[in-house]
C-alpha cells in the first residue's frame, strides 16, 4: 500500500496552495521544490512561522526526493484541471487555474489552513518582496553540509551542545 503522506495528492495540494497564492504568477518546478520545502520547514527561514514538519536527519536527501514528488503532484493537478502548464524561453511554468481557489476553499482540514497561512507568508516574503528563495535554500543546504561534516568528524557545533 502506498503511503498517503507525501504522496502525489498531498504534494499536489501543497503545490496548488502555492500556485494559488502566487496567482497570476507562474512558477517553475525548481521554484515549487524550494517553496514546498519552505512551506513545510518555514521555521528554518528568518521571520518564518513555525514549521509544519520536524527537521529530520535526512534533510539534504529530502530535497533530492522532493522534485520527483512535486512533479507527480503537478500531474495530479494538471489532470484535475486545477493547474495548467505553459512554456517560455526559460522552460515549463505552472499556474493555478481559475477553479483552484474555489477547490481549496472546499477543503476544511486544519492542515490546509496551516498550508495557506504559510503560503501567504512565502508569497509576501518571496514572490512579492523579490527575495530569492534559492539564496535562502543555499544557506540551509550549507547548514546541512556543516552539520554532516561535524557529525562525520565527531565535532558538534556550539549551538548543538
Amino acid at each position: 500500500m502506498m503511503n498517503p503522506l507525501n504522496g502525489p495528492v498531498e504534494v499536489g495540494v501543497r503545490a496548488l496552495v502555492l500556485l494559488t497564492e502566487a496567482f497570476p504568477r507562474r512558477l517553475d518546478v525548481a521554484e515549487l521544490v524550494y517553496l514546498d520545502h519552505a512551506l513545510l520547514h518555514s521555521g528554518d527561514f528568518a521571520g518564518g512561522p513555525d514549521s509544519l514538519q520536524p527537521d529530520l536527519p535526512a534533510g539534504p536527501g529530502e530535497l533530492g526526493l522532493r522534485r520527483s514528488l512535486v512533479e507527480q503532484g503537478l500531474v495530479v493537478l494538471l489532470r484535475a484541471g486545477l493547474a495548467d502548464m505553459t512554456t517560455d524561453e526559460a522552460g515549463f511554468l505552472y499556474g493555478a487555474t481559475e477553479e483552484a481557489a474555489s477547490f481549496l476553499d472546499t477543503l476544511k482540514a486544519g492542515y490546509v489552513g496551516a498550508l495557506k497561512n504559510r503560503a501567504a507568508w512565502l508569497a509576501e516574503h518571496y514572490l512579492h518582496d523579490g527575495v530569492d528563495v534559492r539564496e535562502d535554500m543555499k544557506q540551509i543546504t550549507r547548514r546541512w553540509a556543516d552539520q554532516l561534516r561535524a557529525e562525520a568528524t565527531g565535532h558538534r557545533r556550539d549551538e548543538d551542545q
